[in-house]
């Protein structure tokens, strides 16, 4: 419950930052698609650089003392932000550097979290653990968008990232107020191989498929990520308040998905749990390049996508972490983490710098609609994979049904 409820608020001053940044970078800073693009490659490139590293870590110490060291790191650089801007002196080399710094924070907060997790709640537990932490990410998505419209045009984005570097020591606190003992961890008796988490994703039947999707997924995601507030707002002409409601139902979409997920896996099956979600996120992110038409148009296509994409989205997460916290042999949980994190968030520095080039050459619209056609092909990986062979009774996650 204490982590449950430090993650809660942290999440919703995520969001502010999340969203902040590239506010304030377009703004206040007036930054072209080159810019937005370098920034969210800079924010990226911390998981290629450091995710293996922070496996290596996480398996040889203990996981709660990153954690509360990472909170408290990220509140100190995030809270330069506003100090900056308060003396006028806010840059984008400023925020390449703060997004570089919380990013690299971020890595291993967020090995050490999934690694974690499975030492609080049991293993039979994780799906139902996992989902009611997304809930708490979910409803961070509802508010905090529409939050950090707000509060840009009241104070803003600079100032309005203030509010996250406090979630950030109230997240710290919270984990270090858990009294429940961390297992006793015993440290290999040689140094882990960065590299074996990959080692052992790719030799898996089961996470190998899923690997290979995560990567095309989330390069394909990475080409529109750091093109979506320009496109929306210099294309669509859509306000920072409107964009904020439009993402809002996002949380939505994501809270729904974070409440059904264990019931839909259980229903469906996990293969067809992973693969209908695969479609369905597709099918949603067609609606941002199909965005057009008098107002409000573009904003209700922008609300549709947010919805069922992040509905779909987070159940397809929240089931693949919860088979991934279960196939993976404690011994090796943390790198097993990085791995899966280094083909998720680790391809954004690619793709985000080739989204923005892309974007200058052909047109934000075009490259918008490229995005969409990886993420449709990234379903093949599932469809053509022993996944779609899972059923109802491997949903349970038992070791039998493993």
């Amino acid at each position: 419950m204490k982590l449950w409820a430090g993650q809660t608020i942290s999440e919703l001053g995520s969001r502010i930052t999340r969203d902040g940044v590239p506010y304030a970078a377009v703004l206040v800073l007036n930054a072209p698609a080159s810019q937005m693009g370098f920034l969210t490659a800079v924010g990226a490139a911390s998981v290629l650089l450091f995710g293996l590293l922070a496996g290596v870590w996480v398996d040889r110490v203990r996981r709660r003392p990153i954690l509360i060291a990472a909170d408290l790191a990220r509140a100190a650089i995030l809270a330069s932000i506003p100090i900056a801007a308060f003396a006028h002196r806010l840059s984008m080399v400023q925020l390449y550097v703060v997004i570089a710094m919380t990013g690299f924070c971020t890595v291993f907060f967020d090995v050490a979290y999934q690694s974690y997790l499975p030492s609080l709640v049991e293993r039979e537990n994780l799906l139902e653990g996992n989902s009611k932490l997304a809930m708490s990410s979910s409803a961070a998505e509802i508010a905090g968008p529409s939050l950090t419209g707000i509060l840009v045009q009241l104070i803003t984005a600079p100032i309005a990232i203030l509010f996250d570097a406090i979630s950030f020591l109230i997240s710290a606190v919270s984990v270090i107020l858990i009294r429940k003992p961390e297992p006793p961890h015993q440290a290999p008796t040689t140094t882990p191989h960065p590299i074996a988490g990959l080692r052992f994703v790719f030799g898996h039947p089961l996470l190998r498929p899923l690997a290979f999707f995560s990567i095309t997924t989330f390069f394909s995601m990475g080409l529109l990520g750091p093109l979506y507030v320009l496109y929306a707002i210099r294309e669509l002409h859509i306000s920072s308040a409107e964009l904020g409601l439009a993402i809002s139902m996002g949380g939505a979409g994501s809270l729904i998905g974070a409440t059904l997920a264990p019931a839909i896996g259980r229903r469906l099956g996990l293969g067809h749990t992973f693969i209908g979600s695969a479609l369905a996120m597709a099918a949603a992110y067609a609606f941002i390049p199909l965005a057009q038409g008098p107002r409000p148009l573009p904003l209700i296509f922008l609300m549709i996508q947010q919805l069922i994409g992040d509905f779909a989205f987070s159940t397809y997460l929240i089931n693949v972490l919860t088979l991934r916290q279960s196939l993976a042999p404690e011994e090796m949980l943390g790198r097993v983490n990085a791995a899966m994190q280094l083909m998720t968030r680790g391809v954004f520095p690619v793709s985000a710098l080739a989204g923005g080039i892309l974007a200058t050459a052909i047109g934000i619209r075009p490259t918008l609609t490229i995005a969409v056609s990886g993420l449709l092909a990234a379903s093949l990986w599932l469809i053509a994979s022993p996944l779609r062979g899972l059923g109802t009774r491997d949903s349970g996650l038992g070791t039998d049904a493993l």
